[in-house]
């Protein structure tokens, strides 16, 4: 094992990376897709909507808007086919009248939701600290 997958292991990280077309996966690598995969990943809602779906479980489209709030139809109808082409959300449509259509997080979609949801929450019990730190640059670099 060398130093580099050591440290994966530590950080909870798998010791190997994924292998593509003889590649390893590298998200700092320029042309490697896992950094076009990433980048899908990062955007807001997605990340939004797959902690949603780890906290509240399966939901209609309707209750993901109300849960995710701010985010427009177009944006969350968007967000939740990439991270079912992904292979992180499922889909279902039950054969009712009218169709009840729920999404739910598939085990690849739990697996980063897990991994979210410590982010998440840091994010809530760290904002003011960071907020107050952009006032004080704010401040700091305002023209004048």
């Amino acid at each position: 094992m060398t130093t580099e997958e050591a440290a994966r292991v530590r950080a909870g990280q798998p010791a190997e990376r994924e292998v593509r077309d003889g590649q390893e996966c590298d998200v700092f690598a320029r042309l490697c897709p896992s950094r076009d995969v990433f980048a899908e990943l990062a955007d807001k809602w997605s990340m939004l909507i797959l902690m949603s779906l780890l906290g509240c479980g399966p939901q209609r489209f309707s209750e993901l808007q109300r849960g995710v709030g701010g985010v427009s139809r177009k944006m969350l109808t968007q967000s939740l086919r990439n991270l079912e082409r992904s292979g992180l959300v499922l889909r279902t449509v039950f054969p009712e009248t009218p169709p009840r259509v729920v999404y739910d997080l598939l085990p690849l979609g739990r697996e980063l939701a897990e991994l979210l949801a410590p982010v998440g929450r840091w994010t809530e019990h760290r904002a003011g600290r960071m907020m107050a730190a952009r006032e004080e640059f704010d401040a700091a670099h305002a023209e004048g």
